[in-house]
Parts: structure tokens; C-alpha cells; sequence
């Protein structure tokens, strides 16, 4: 029996969200990450479960039969950090990580304690990889 997802895209009004962080300057840099998200996505931010902010979306099937819909990126506010959603993890990034700044990743997951921690240019190219390959590799409408 295949496991279904507890984090789906839902209606949740994404700036509710942000304005229910208590952080006043994560506040204002969700804000910052919302529109740079957008900018490269050219999609709407939806709320993915209770507290991540996602673009697109993309459906998948596991040789194991599991499916679902997920993010095609996107990011969450979480307690001192923020988590950026890089879909196809960090392998291919070598060289932009190298210029990113101060960061650490999971497997598909950048964390970044506060945006002045890194070059914004250069996460800016990293989000647009990252948009790029999941184009590639679920190409919509597809």
C-alpha cells in the first residue's frame, strides 16, 4: 500500500502565514524569498501543508509504485533558519556553492540562517538551476 503524502498544496493564504511568524525580520526576508522565488518559478506561491511556501508543482512515480504531486521548489521559515527547497540537490552546484556564502544543505534542502548570510545573485542562479532541471525532467503539461 503506497504511503500518502501528510504535506499537500492547499488554499492557506501564503502572506497569513508570513504574518504569523514572530520574527519581524524573518518576516521581511520570507518576503524577500517570496518574490525571488516567483521571479525565477514565474509561478504563484501556494502553501504546501502548514508552513512551506511552494511554486509549481510536478507529479512522480517511484519504481516502488509510490505517486504523488510535489513542489517544483520553494522554501520554509523555520525557527533561526530558513530551508530552501533545491529539488535536485547540490551535486551539479559545485561552483555556485562555492560563491553562495555562509550555508548548509540535507539532501535536497539549503539552510541559511539569515539572507545576509549569502550572495543573493548567486542563490538567485542556484533557484534558477534548480527551476530548470525540474523543467527538464517534468516538463508541464507533460
Amino acid at each position: 500500500m503506497a504511503k500518502e503524502l501528510k504535506t499537500k498544496e492547499n488554499d492557506l493564504p501564503v502572506e497569513d502565514f508570513i504574518e504569523s511568524l514572530d520574527n519581524d525580520k524573518q518576516k521581511e526576508q520570507s518576503y524577500t524569498l517570496l518574490e525571488l522565488f516567483k521571479s525565477v518559478s514565474g509561478s504563484k506561491a501556494r502553501m504546501w501543508g502548514g508552513s512551506i511556501i511552494g511554486y509549481g508543482h510536478y507529479d512522480y512515480v517511484y519504481s516502488s509504485g509510490q505517486s504523488g504531486t510535489w513542489m517544483r521548489g520553494g522554501f520554509s521559515p523555520r525557527k533561526g533558519k530558513f530551508s530552501l527547497y533545491i529539488m535536485n540537490g547540490f551535486s551539479r552546484y559545485g561552483e555556485i556553492l562555492s560563491r553562495l556564502g555562509k550555508y548548509k544543505t540535507g539532501k535536497s534542502c539549503l539552510y541559511i540562517n539569515k539572507l545576509e548570510d549569502v550572495d543573493m545573485e548567486v542563490l538567485k542562479e542556484l533557484i534558477a538551476g534548480s527551476f530548470q532541471y525540474m523543467k527538464e525532467k517534468y516538463p508541464e503539461g507533460a
